[in-house]
């Protein structure tokens, strides 16, 4: 299977995964262990940075993986630049996911202020990968602004619902070309990643799917066959759907 690409680098596994909600830090190593990933997420407001005590750092070897840092946790635009920026300086990376929550209850992104400290972030060096709602017209902006990649959700975060909108993802597949579609939250089991993946999408990410399952370490192996399955199946092509049977064997032929 080809790579994915993103701003140039190059990563064999199509599962992103993130490090919170695990019972413990060892927990979260052997989950994404299982899952194949290579781009791990981290929110940089909570951690521990200065690693004065345990963090969530000491069991994520960042010579095997790469740290994607977010914003989570951010309300505004400058909130969001600020934790980019900080991130950046602590020496974790110049890639951030941006996460701007515009509502408490859903978490559903505040789409403005996204696409602001994209285009803030972008001028000042990083790459930058925002999480963002599945609206076409939020996505052209945002890659007018310079993002590396599309993330809209497929359902609320941590709702685990799988995507609720296949449609506008479908949308999104034909219009964003130029960088990575990447489905960002609401997956719950393997067959909503791999589903993302039949849709079109480039990567999933996810957390919570994950890490909420009664097995997180078997769930992780799940996932990654899961989106290895979808991204085959999409790259294939399904058959076309008819409302009337098709005999599996040819009647030219049969003895009579």
């Amino acid at each position: 299977m080809e790579p994915l690409i993103i701003a140039g680098r190059q990563f064999r596994s199509r599962l992103i995964v993130g490090t919170g909600k695990y019972r413990s830090g060892q927990e979260t190593a052997r989950a994404i262990e299982a899952s194949g990933a290579e781009i791990v997420t981290v929110a940089v407001r909570r951690v521990n940075l200065d690693r004065s005590k345990e963090s969530l750092l000491d069991f994520i070897n960042s010579e095997k993986y790469f740290l994607l840092p977010n914003t989570a946790g951010c309300y505004t635009a400058d909130e969001a630049i600020r934790t980019a920026r900080l991130g950046r300086e602590v020496g974790l990376s110049d890639w951030v996911k941006i996460e701007v929550i515009g509502d408490q209850k859903t978490l559903y992104p505040d789409v403005q202020a996204t696409v602001e400290a994209t285009r803030i972030l972008v001028n000042e060096g990083f790459t930058v990968l925002p999480y963002t709602s599945d609206d076409p017209v939020v996505a052209a902006k945002l890659m007018d602004a310079g993002a590396s990649a599309i993330m809209p959700l497929g359902a609320p975060i941590g709702s685990g619902m799988g995507i609720q909108n296949t449609a506008n993802i479908q949308i999104l597949r034909e219009l964003v070309t130029s960088v990575p579609l990447i489905l960002d939250a609401g997956v719950g089991t393997a067959s909503d990643a791999a589903i993302a993946m039949e849709l079109g999408a480039d990567a999933v990410l996810m957390n919570s799917g994950i890490a909420h399952a009664q097995d997180p370490i078997l769930m992780a192996d799940a996932m990654k066959h899961a989106v290895i399955a979808g991204r085959a199946a999409y790259v294939a092509g399904r058959m076309g759907k008819k409302l009337y049977a098709t005999a599996s064997s040819p009647l030219a032929g049969v003895v009579k």
